[in-house]
């Protein structure tokens, strides 16, 4: 083991056991190298004559660009679109995110946790956590109601084991009592478990009740009462996007300084939140488990990461960072976000109130929503996947399967005035084929 990284390992028994025990194998193997990186920041602060480290082209005081491509970005200074980024991200952007964390979560206040990593936008910071914290035969707790990428991530990539509960009940509220019976049943067998909530969720576009929210969090903290290491992710990638009656922030902040045992982590970024989805600008935040700043801990995580970061893609792009600071700090930013998230929930509403309608009820049911980007329509009478190809073969519409008989409809993408025409034709396919 590198001696950088038994440092890390050793501040973390210090400090807080629980959390080196639930590092991988190769999460307890990471350290961020003292090697180049560090010696140009070092360069960088000293070298006032000549400085000759860091492997960029320099032209005139700046770095060196092409005219044709600087001219489409005059509105920026070349040395924040340009160089490389730091490895955990810029700064400012960093500290602007946890400012936002802090406006946007109530529960957030008070609580002690890390500064924001900058990522490659959400899945990177899954791909992060899998590394870090998951080895083969760990279980990972979900609803059978998944993102799919979630098993190629986990499950291809580090050979996790996904334990399913059933999402809904069948009164149509969050399946409090499957998740905990799924949690305690791995916490029995492994002693350890990591513990994945997706709100909103994809596909469903649910968000628990305030209440659900509780309940989850209670179970988890039982659990870790009971002895087992718990890993506890927010992935809050439709973060914001609440239409109706649910919580209206992250399950983080009521996880963070739970207890010694649970290590809360929170995935989010401006990809879905600020409508920028090509930018790939996420953020990963640690909290651990004690009720005091436990500088230590979030050091050796924040080091952890970045030795990932730097390993697998050096750093994250610097111009889309650049990008997500300047709207950060725009006085129209929080105007211009309210008037997007009002068309966003016109178009839930709308489809809700057409389903509602009646004229469907012999060809599908849906499941609960209420935020988000999504819905699935629960069919009673044809496959998910048959329709989903009738579909496009004849009417031109597109659908996603994600069962055998649960189609998922994603009304971020069609404007309010074509919800009522979408569903009629989807009915018509059902027709078709039945």
């Amino acid at each position: 083991m590198n001696p950088l990284a038994a440092e890390l390992n050793e501040a973390l028994a210090q400090h807080s056991p629980h959390v080196l025990e639930m590092l991988s194998d190769l999460g307890k193997n990471l350290f961020f190298p003292k090697g180049i990186l560090t010696q140009s920041a070092e360069a960088k602060e000293k070298a006032h004559k000549f400085n000759a480290t860091i492997g960029i082209a320099t032209e005139n005081g700046g770095p060196m660009y092409l005219s044709c491509i600087q001219d489409k970005l005059s509105g920026f200074d070349p040395k924040d679109i340009f160089p490389y980024a730091p490895p955990a991200g810029k700064p400012e952007l960093r500290s602007l995110w946890r400012e936002k964390q802090l406006r946007e979560n109530p529960s957030q206040l008070g609580k002690h946790f890390s500064n924001p990593i900058v990522t490659n936008a959400l899945t990177h910071g899954l791909s992060i956590v899998a590394d870090m914290f998951i080895d083969k035969g760990d279980h990972l707790i979900l609803p059978d109601m998944l993102w799919g990428n979630y098993n190629l991530t986990f499950t291809t990539c580090c050979g996790a084991i996904v334990k399913k509960h059933p999402t809904f009940t069948v009164t149509g509220g969050y399946d409090i009592d499957a998740f905990k019976t799924t949690l305690q049943n791995s916490a029995e067998e492994k002693g350890k478990v990591v513990v994945l909530l997706n709100f909103p969720n994809n596909p469903s576009g649910y968000t628990p009740t305030v209440a659900e929210g509780e309940a989850l969090v209670a179970a988890i903290k039982e659990v870790a009462e009971g002895g087992c290491n718990v890993v506890a992710i927010t992935d809050d990638a439709y973060f914001g996007l609440f239409y109706e009656d649910s919580l209206k922030e992250s399950l983080f902040g009521k996880l963070a300084n739970l207890h010694p045992r649970i290590l809360a982590i929170k995935l989010d970024g401006a990809t879905k939140e600020e409508f920028v989805w090509g930018f790939r600008t996420g953020f990963i935040t640690f909290a651990d488990g004690n009720d005091y700043e436990n500088a230590p801990v979030m050091n050796s995580l924040e080091k952890k990461a970045m030795g990932i970061i730097r390993a697998r893609i050096s750093n994250c792009p610097h111009p889309s960072q650049t990008f997500v600071i300047e709207a950060l700090r725009s006085p129209d930013f929080l105007k211009q976000k309210e008037e997007k998230f009002q068309i966003m929930k016109g178009r839930a509403l709308k489809t809700k109130e057409v389903l509602n309608s009646g004229k469907y009820e012999k060809a599908w049911d849906y499941y609960p929503f209420n935020s988000g980007y999504f819905m699935c329509l629960k069919l009673k009478a044809v496959e998910a996947e048959k329709l989903r190809l009738h579909l496009l073969d004849k009417y031109g519409v597109g659908a996603i399967s994600t069962a055998k008989h649960d189609l998922r409809i994603a009304f971020s993408c069609i404007a309010e005035k074509d919800i009522p025409e979408l569903f009629d034709i989807i009915y018509k396919a059902v027709q078709d084929l039945a």
